[in-house]
């Protein structure tokens, strides 16, 4: 099955000032992102095209499990602490058994949960206690809502940044060609 074109961006309740313009921000990203996987197969998006270990399907994955995780730090259902021992040693890797279609159904429902959870708090400045993971400092993280919603822009950002190199040495395919194709009503 061949995944489609990305779609319009999510968070569709449009609110006044900054909470909207961080989310539209946060959605156009996504969507740029989903034009680095859109029309793969599983095998490509399984496929290593760099020396890195990253591939697409991977990358989706672990998109969808940062907004997941991003989300449950913002209602306070995070666990307070993360070990090596929990963490899934195929968290960034898309496996034989599992498919881009239902990776991308997992992220476009994490994002949905995520952008609904923001547009519903009521105070972007209230602060959140992150969980510690091997990695944290031993004091314990302290962000607001706000700062965790430019952390996970941060992410996909970031990430949309691999996805197009992964995607150009898998297949030759541009993201910048496709926005532009779709921009113009061709994609």
């Amino acid at each position: 099955m061949e995944p489609t074109a990305p779609t319009a961006p999510t968070g569709s309740h449009p609110q006044p000032g900054e909470r909207r313009d961080l989310l539209a921000m946060v959605a156009d990203q996504r969507t740029n992102f989903l034009y680095a996987v859109a029309g793969l197969t599983d095998e490509q998006a399984r496929t290593r095209s760099t020396v890195s270990e990253l591939t697409l399907g991977g990358l989706v994955k672990h998109l969808a499990s940062v907004q997941r995780t991003w989300l449950s730090v913002v209602d306070g259902t995070a666990a307070p602490e993360v070990g090596w021992a929990d963490l899934d040693p195929d968290g960034n890797r898309m496996t034989d058994g599992e498919t881009l279609a239902a990776h991308l159904d997992a992220f476009h429902a994490a994002a949905e949960a995520f952008d609904r959870a923001v547009r519903e708090e009521p105070d972007l400045d209230r602060e959140v206690t992150l969980p510690r993971y091997p990695w944290s400092p031993p004091q314990p993280g302290v962000w607001t809502v706000r700062h965790v919603l430019l952390h996970v822009f941060r992410e996909i950002a970031h990430h949309s940044g691999h996805a197009d190199i992964v995607r150009e040495a898998l297949d030759g395919a541009s993201t910048t060609e496709q926005m532009a194709k779709a921009a113009m009503g061709g994609g």
